[in-house]
């Protein structure tokens, strides 16, 4: 007599969890992997691109995410001749997919820091704007933790930032966050931004130290692009001084805004943070703007879930550590 098949054991990386199959049949752990294939395609929005990012086969990728629909009984894609999107289901359990894996990435990190200290990447989200002064606080969580390596996105509009870190795809970002974006994050503060005008020496009477935002308004100006967190903040600032800006030219790159007033036919308006770390040359000068002193917050943002991510909460820990107000206000070098 045959002896009977032995239940399925348990593999490594199974979620505790276990469904049923349209037969009714008990089907064997969800894995993690099938919840990243689901994440994969729901990201990439193709099979083919979802499967090599994964680095499997498309049937393979295509096999584990029916199996993870029958576990769960639902269906979770729409499937026509292609990708035609994720079901309402699907939309809903892809948030918790993507943090069931974020948890799992945290608990093996957990793991790892406890070993040999802090290991793996941190994923670091920022505007174009943020990344001139991103240098200082990367500097000190790498030192802090040498085994960690850190990859910088820093061409993300505020929206993708806060997209991003609330579906785990970042662990941290530094941007402006406006009081109402604190939603499922911990928001904690850096540094403050002063605006100066930068300006072709041509543009400027020699005795200008200060000018006011108003006169600003009257020269021809290069700015960021209004999708920019940083734009929208210097458009608030013109409009609380009575005017409205329409630059001649708008660019979302930091090294092109310099590049543009360089030439001397335009003017711009910058945090100053960014003279340390680009210094202006030639004819063109920095004139700090008043009337009104504006100011902007900094800050950097990690998902509040908790425990969470070691490496997010240890870049915390080391860029609130450098005091980069009292940095920051120093007199620049001459």
């Amino acid at each position: 007599m045959k002896a009977s098949p032995e239940p399925e054991k348990s593999r490594p990386g199974a979620v505790a969890i276990r469904g049923q199959g349209s037969t009714g049949r008990e089907e064997s752990p969800m894995l993690f992997r099938q919840l990243e294939y689901f994440v994969a395609v729901a990201r990439e929005r193709h099979f083919a691109r979802a499967a090599e990012s994964c680095y499997v086969s498309q049937p393979a990728l295509s096999a584990a995410i029916a199996k993870l629909e029958r576990e769960l009984n639902v269906t979770l894609i729409n499937r026509g001749h292609n990708y035609e999107g994720l079901t309402p289901e699907g939309e809903r359990l892809v948030v918790w997919a993507k943090r069931i894996l974020a948890e799992q990435d945290a608990f093996k990190a957990e793991v790892a820091a406890v070993q040999s200290g802090i290991t793996g990447t941190l994923r670091l989200g920022t505007e174009p704007t943020a990344s001139t002064t991103l240098s200082l606080p990367v500097a000190a969580f790498c030192g802090a933790h040498p085994l960690a390596k850190v990859q910088v996105r820093s061409r993300l509009s505020a929206k993708t930032l806060l997209r991003q870190l609330r579906e785990f795809e970042l662990d941290a970002a530094i941007s402006h966050f406006a009081p109402e974006d604190g939603e499922s994050l911990q928001v904690v503060p850096l540094y403050q931004e002063r605006y100066v005008l930068l300006a072709s020496g041509d543009q400027l009477m020699p005795q200008t130290h200060t000018m006011t935002w108003a006169e600003a308004a009257q020269l021809p100006l290069a700015l960021l692009t209004p999708d920019m967190r940083i734009r929208q903040l210097i458009d608030s600032v013109f409009a609380e001084s009575g005017v409205v800006v329409t630059p001649q030219v708008e660019t979302d790159s930091v090294a092109s805004l310099y590049a543009h007033v360089g030439v001397g036919e335009w003017a711009s308006i910058v945090p100053h943070t960014w003279l340390r770390a680009m210094p202006v040359i030639g004819r063109t000068r920095a004139v700090r703007l008043v009337a009104p002193d504006a100011r902007a917050q900094v800050s950097v943002a990690i998902h509040a879930a908790t425990p969470g991510s070691i490496a997010a909460r240890a870049f915390v820990n080391a860029a609130t550590g450098l005091s980069l107000d009292a940095f920051f206000d120093q007199p620049l070098p001459t």
